[in-house]
């Protein structure tokens, strides 16, 4: 496999940026766990970064399951307007209201501390700093509200 190849195996894994993709593959002497790893790593440090910052924008998301029985509600925050009208954005909060419809949290710190229904190897607290690292920004949950019959 090709450089080109594997950085482009691992921007799709990851949605990582290529420069910071080709830096993690050169300290890591073009091994992809290693490169994986330590951007993994890095999108730790980058989401204890930004922690700090205001999250005054966001989306609100939703999910109802096919039976109709469940529905989620989902405030999801991020500093900017331009980042709440990204794709990857929305698709997080999807992924969060159908985490939360399958597994009934009981509040946001019991969510984020829950493993991920589609990868048991990540919390969703994990899950959310991936963003973070992704978007360039602050990502919270506001609040959340399940509805069950």
């Amino acid at each position: 496999m090709t450089k080109i190849d594997d950085l482009k195996k691992i921007r799709n894994m990851t949605g990582a940026s290529v420069d910071a993709i080709r830096k993690a593959l050169e300290e890591a002497d073009g091994e992809i766990e290693k490169a994986l790893e330590l951007l993994k790593d890095r999108g730790a440090i980058v989401a204890a970064n930004k922690a700090g910052r205001q999250t005054g924008e966001g989306i609100v998301s939703y999910y109802v399951h096919a039976n109709s029985k469940v529905g989620v509600l989902v405030k999801l925050l991020c500093e900017t307007d331009f980042v709440a009208r990204t794709e990857q954005f929305k698709e997080l909060g999807h992924e969060l209201a159908m985490h939360i419809a399958a597994m009934d949290p009981i509040n946001i710190e019991d969510l984020l501390s829950q493993a991920y229904i589609r990868d048991q190897d990540i919390t969703i607290d994990a899950l959310i700093k991936d963003y973070i690292a992704k978007l360039g920004e602050n990502i919270k949950i506001g609040e959340f509200r399940r509805f069950e019959i």
